[in-house]
Formats: structure tokens, sequence, C-alpha cells
């Protein structure tokens, strides 16, 4: 059997719970490094607002993603629906729909736990520090996970 890592992938869906931080934020990096050679998409389980602060974190390595509006996988799934090879869960709730999913979709699931941000209390530069972090995490290994070419997987998480 092929190892699924070894697959190319041609299209990824980040899901979280709300669509309003981290999912943004690994959709926006993973179109700014691999949206001329990846599909990229990301949802929501529930529906929410936008967030100021991921816009913000964004801009700061020159990432747009000021336009982005908030969507459910419902809503996803009525617009154009759900055909990705890989889906990247980053909330125990989204794991948990994402794997709902493979019902009727064929996609691997990978799940990234990913600490939410808008927890952290604080002044507003403690808080940004803490998107900053979920940010820089999430580009490093959406570099590592969809860097094309090569079949090795990407489990040495040092040095970064």
């Amino acid at each position: 059997m092929d190892e699924p890592r070894s697959k190319r992938i041609h299209s990824v869906l980040f899901v979280c719970a709300m669509n309003a931080v981290r999912s943004v934020m690994a959709e926006a990096i993973a179109r700014h490094y691999f949206g001329q050679s990846i599909y990229v998409q990301s949802a929501g389980v529930r529906k929410s607002d936008a967030d100021a602060f991921t816009a913000s974190i964004l801009s700061e390595i020159g990432i747009d993603a000021s336009k982005h509006r908030p969507r459910t996988l419902q809503e996803l799934e009525e617009w154009e629906g759900l055909n990705f090879d890989l889906i990247i869960s980053l909330s125990p709730e989204a794991h948990h729909a994402a794997l709902e999913l493979t019902r009727t979709i064929a996609a691997e699931v990978e799940y990234w736990p990913t600490p939410d941000p808008t927890i952290t209390q604080g002044s507003r530069e403690q808080v940004l520090d803490a998107y900053r972090n979920i940010r820089d995490g999430l580009m490093y290994r959406i570099r590592l996970r969809l860097k094309q070419g090569s079949t090795k997987s990407p489990d040495d998480g040092e040095g970064a």
C-alpha cells in the first residue's frame, strides 16, 4: 500500500471551529506559498464573524486576508462542493466534522491540534503575540507538509 504522504496534493481544506482565526491563517499562508499549484480553501464548523487580529498579523508578513469572510463547511459544500485530497483540522470540533465528511468523500484527514489565540488574556501586544505564535507554527507546518515533489514524511519538527 502506498504511503499517504507520497501522493501529490492537488487540493487542501483547512477546517476549524469558526473559520475566523486558525483556518483563515492556514488558508492564507497555504495560498501565499502554494496557491499556484494547490487549490486551497478553509471553513468552520460553526458560523462566526471575521477576526481583525487575524488580518493584522497576516499583513505583518505580507499576506492580505482582509477580504476573507468566514464560512461554514455547509456553506462551502453548497457553493462548490467538498472535493479535496486533504483535509487538515485544527481543533477537536473540526476534526470530528472532518472525519464525518470522510463517510461521503475520499479525502485524507490530518489533525493538527492548534491552540485558540482568542482565549489569550493580557495586553493587546500579548494577544497579538499569541496570534503570531499560531501563525508562525502554521507557516512552518504548511510549508513542510505541502512542499511538492517530496515524498519524505515531514515528521522531524526540530530546529524551526
